[in-house]
């Protein structure tokens, strides 16, 4: 492994004008390396992450950077400019100029290095001692870090957290920028500081309450913040110094997540569970940033984390003091509580099927919904219109329902792609994505329908993990996530479906395909039982979402059987919540003042067959909402089976009607089952009322809004 930087790579009388020349003048110098492999080809790399947002930062620093294919190991060039160059930041030109260049397939030891030199950028110590070099082996040797930048550093570094606490305690109260240098010298792990929840901070609470008998005041404000940039190598970690630096001279405890090219270590759940604010500096998707629902939020972009860290932490603070929560924590039911980094294979499954269901999801719904509706003009005959591109008058009705269909038809053509890539996606991240959509569109070409793409989602993404743990030469990193993994996974992946898993699947579809033509009688009514319980019992869930997806998959091959299958799990699925919407029409003193507001919204909710809207009923007593809510599931969907209604559209609960076969008796299917399951859950709270045989116990006057199941 090459260094990072060396003699060659430092231009310390840089002459250039602009920032394009200066990034050819340095990009040159790596060429003449054998670093870069097509100059011209890395320039424009360039220039289009500096087309995205400016690299010039406060304090004379300018970072042009990117990743490219054609460099083949990470690289940084260093160049000193006396007359300074715009790289856009708010002060000025910069005098000290980091091309850092990166592969597209980030090497993970290298662009730990980078990250931590973008960490040590906001080391006013460190910038300096590169002004005054005077040779370029110097230069070079402070940014590999090979020389003592401070005595204090060196001890922090051998001592650990507690070393790394003392050496910036003694900056923090009059140089915020400085005050947290120490942990920064570990290049080998840029990332420990930002996710481990004992560094520095954690040794704040003695000093600030060093003689309180009670534990709880000496906690400082916590703060957890998520950092990220286009290209995830410098932005990325200084602005997770920045604010790190910035949370010990305030007195907060602040713990970040970079998420970068050198991968992301997600921060501890309990830790977003007991943090007092967040603060995303980011200026891609933050990932799983339903993590931080509920909580004050401050979201910038990466670069204020970076200028102005003082003031997002007193914004959030403030934002924390009066309350202001910027997203609403939606509640869970308790059998879908998100799990954490020690997961079982079969929570892990469950998380990969369900990212390919809910990407799959949007298809269906307006694949669907457009088909049902070309049916709703144009009759069941539609599907036999010509093309549109060959076939369009635009005073005819059939001409826009065959539209529509056409139109809906390609829609539903990326169920099965969609569903496989994602649960690749789910797996092993973007690499998963090319195998997995090739697997599912193999598994359209020999019609193993929605049970093929399942397994080839599966099998796409275990083959990319098992490609990603082999050891690759250095020069093939630049190209593995653009060739050689898109390459092999898609070969291994298309031979195991077109050859080995991919017809006996097909058999399976085709013999479910069947039995569901032919359901009638009582097997009808007991799997509409069995899909009405699974609708209910985890109100959204996995077993919500697999019958759910069982239907869905039975509208891509149309028949009798999978018509009734989605009507009754449709209904079944709107039975919850309004259910508990009656129920606290009816009995409203059994429910919490905010569970009788839910219920209000749980009206709407039902009727457009959005069946989380029953969860915060759940989440309180779900002891007795979820059997209640089962109950009522279990007797609409029998009930729509028996009574032999279909539905053509995926979605859209009552105002779908008149798309649904026999629509007079599929209302009074769930009118049944939602007064099943009301009557059910009132007499399980009033059991326990009585039970509790004082009326203080009365859930109604718990202000919380919620009660914890006896």
């Amino acid at each position: 492994m090459s260094e990072l930087i060396t003699a060659e790579l430092v231009d310390l009388d840089l002459s250039a004008e602009t920032k394009d020349a200066a990034a050819r003048s340095l990009a040159e110098r790596m060429a003449a390396s054998g670093r870069v492999t097509d100059l011209e080809g890395f320039l424009a790399d360039v220039a289009a992450r500096e087309a995205q947002m400016p690299t010039g930062l406060d304090g004379g620093i300018g970072i042009p950077h990117c990743r490219s294919t054609h460099v083949t190991e990470p690289t940084l060039a260093f160049g000193r400019s006396a007359s300074g160059i715009d790289f856009g930041a708010p002060d000025g030109p910069a005098d000290l100029i980091f091309l850092i260049a990166a592969p597209a397939g980030g090497d993970a030891d290298h662009l730990s290095i980078l990250s931590t030199l973008a960490r040590h950028l906001m080391d006013g110590e460190f910038t300096g001692a590169l002004r005054s070099a005077t040779e370029p082996g110097r230069a070079a040797s402070l940014i590999r870090g090979d020389a003592p930048e401070a005595p204090e550093a060196a001890e922090a570094g051998a001592a650990g957290a507690t070393g790394a606490d003392e050496a910036g305690a003694g900056k923090a109260a009059e140089e915020p920028t400085t005050a947290a240098e120490a942990p920064t010298t570990a290049a080998e792990e840029p990332t420990t500081a930002a996710t481990e929840p004992t560094p520095p901070a954690a040794a704040e609470p003695p000093a600030a309450a060093p003689g309180a008998a009670a534990p709880e005041p000496a906690v400082p404000f916590r703060i957890v913040a998520i950092t990220s940039c286009p290209t995830g190598i410098a932005h990325t970690y200084m602005a997770a110094e920045s604010l790190e630096k910035a949370g010990t001279a305030a007195g907060v405890e602040v713990f970040v997540e970079t998420q970068g090219s050198a991968g992301f270590k997600r921060l501890d759940p309990q830790l977003v569970a007991d943090a007092d604010g967040v603060i995303l500096a980011h200026d891609v998707e933050v990932r799983d940033k339903e993590r931080f629902a509920g909580k004050p939020i401050v979201d910038v972009g990466v670069k204020a984390g970076i200028n102005r860290p003082a003031e997002l932490i007193a914004e959030v603070r403030q934002k924390a003091a009066r309350g202001e929560v910027s997203a609403p924590a939606r509640p869970t039911a308790p059998m879908d509580k998100g799990a954490g980094a020690t997961d079982s294979y079969a929570t892990r499954l469950r998380k990969w099927l369900m990212t390919g269901v809910s990407y799959m999801v949007p298809f269906v719904a307006a694949g669907g919904l457009l088909i049902a509706l070309a049916f709703a003009i144009g009759g069941y005959t539609i599907n036999k219109a010509p093309s549109v591109a060959d076939h369009f008058v635009w005073t005819e009705a059939t001409s826009w329902a065959a539209l529509l269909f056409q139109i809906g038809g390609v829609a539903f053509g990326f169920l099965v792609p969609v569903l496989a890539g994602f649960i690749a996606y789910g797996m092993a991240d973007r690499p998963g994505l090319v195998p997995g959509f090739v697997g599912g569109a193999i598994a359209l070409t020999i019609n193993a329908g929605f049970l093929g793409g399942l397994i080839a989602g599966l099998i796409a993404g275990a083959v990319v993990m098992a490609i990603q743990r082999v050891t690759i030469p250095p020069v093939l990193r630049g190209i593995m996530p653009v060739v050689v993994i898109p390459l092999i996974s898609s070969v291994i992946v298309g031979f195991l479906m077109f050859l080995v898993v991919g017809k006996p699947v097909a058999a399976l579809q085709k013999g479910l395909t069947d039995w569901l033509s032919g359901l009638s009688g009582a097997n009808a009514i007991i799997l509409g039982a069995i899909l009405g319980l699974m609708m209910c019992f985890d109100l959204g869930g996995p077993l919500n979402k697999v019958a759910y997806a069982f239907a869905v998959g039975g509208l891509a091959n149309p028949n009798e059987g999978s018509l009734k299958v989605m009507a009754a799990v449709m209904a079944a699925g709107m039975v919850p919540p309004l259910a508990m919407a009656l129920a606290t029409t009816v009995r409203g003193r059994l429910f919490t003042k905010a569970e009788r507001e839910n219920g209000k919204a749980a009206w709407v909710l039902g009727a457009s067959f959005i069946t989380e809207g029953a969860i915060p009923f759940a989440a309180a007593d779900p002891l007795r909402v979820i059997p209640s809510a089962m109950a009522g599931g279990a007797v609409t969907g029998a009930l729509s089976m028996a009574f032999g209604c279909t539905l053509r559209a995926p979605h859209g609960g009552i105002f779908v009607v008149p798309l649904i076969g026999q629509p007079l008796l599929y209302l009074l299917a769930i009118a049944i089952g939602t007064c099943v399951s009301t009557a059910l859950v009132i007499l399980l709270k009033g059991l326990r009322r009585a039970s509790a045989g004082s009326p203080a116990d009365t859930p109604a006057s718990d202000a919380s809004g919620v009660t914890v199941a006896a």
